[in-house]
């Protein structure tokens, strides 16, 4: 079917959902992965005390105290917000699997989001995130009843026109090109996983640089989509598809609907 009008469709097996809070991704480096509008969920941290401070005065972004920032009274009521839609909506009985920025801000607000209930002493489980963490005057997480956490540090930021995170090298920061780079890393990754559903919690310049490259074989409307900056705290869902055989692994679900062979052939048949 021609890609560049109406609909398409690919085997099951060869599509993975993602939940952006705050993004994800065709054609780089030789890989072919699409992104279509409804899959992977992807979320933006939360307001950060970075955000604050930076609007007030943007070389405040520069700060060393302000590199690792944790959320503000009003980042913390998105994530509740967030959560009630993702428990409203049914996404989180569905993510199988939570990676997230290593960053404080951003986990933070995966656990805030995706986390278990409150967690009380006697639990026979660890907290997933103790009480007060990043003076945030919150109870602790529990680990119960909600998907694993993973800190990754392929999705973390780099230094941007209106954030402050910083991947270093030993003489020179990381470029566009190169945070693009590795958030296709990070996409292959994901396709490595045997996790269906998975949200990834990172940061808006990731999501910026990585999701350009997508959308070009799309309607324009699809591309804008895929694009548009992301605000604190948002949530998108896009669906990652193998297109070129990068993945080994079967269907699942397949039936190959044979008449059965030996002794449980039906009369007629063995007749």
């Amino acid at each position: 079917m021609d890609s560049t009008g109406g609909l398409s469709l690919f085997p099951s097996h060869r599509c993975k959902t993602i939940h952006l809070v705050c993004a994800i991704f065709v054609l780089l480096f030789g890989f072919s992965f699409s992104l279509l509008s409804s899959g992977k969920k992807e979320v933006r941290h939360a307001q950060g005390i970075h955000n604050v401070e930076g609007e007030k005065d943007h070389s405040a972004y520069l700060s060393d105290e302000l590199f690792d920032a944790h959320l503000t009274p009003l980042g913390w009521q998105q994530v509740d917000n967030l959560r009630k839609h993702v428990h409203t909506c049914g996404i989180s009985k569905k993510v199988e699997l939570v990676v997230t920025s290593p960053l404080l801000r951003t986990m933070q607000t995966a656990v805030g989001v995706f986390g278990g209930e409150g967690y009380m002493d006697g639990i026979d489980a660890p907290p997933l995130m103790m009480a007060n963490t990043g003076k945030s005057s919150r109870p602790a997480f529990s680990s119960l009843s909600c998907p694993p956490f993973i800190a990754v540090e392929l999705c973390r930021e780099h230094l941007i026109e209106n954030d402050a995170d910083i991947l270093w090298k030993p003489d020179i920061r990381e470029k566009n090109e190169e945070l693009a780079a590795r958030g296709m890393k990070l996409l292959n990754w994901l396709w490595t996983r045997k996790e269906k559903e998975i949200a990834v919690v990172t940061h808006s310049g990731f999501l910026i640089h990585t999701l350009s490259a997508f959308g070009n074989d799309c309607h324009p409307d699809i591309k804008s989509e895929l694009c548009t900056p992301f605000n604190n705290c948002e949530l998108r869902s896009v669906v990652i598809v193998d297109r070129s055989m990068i993945g080994s692994d079967s269907s699942n679900t397949n039936y190959p609907g044979k008449i059965p062979a030996g002794p449980d052939l039906p009369s007629d048949a063995a007749n």
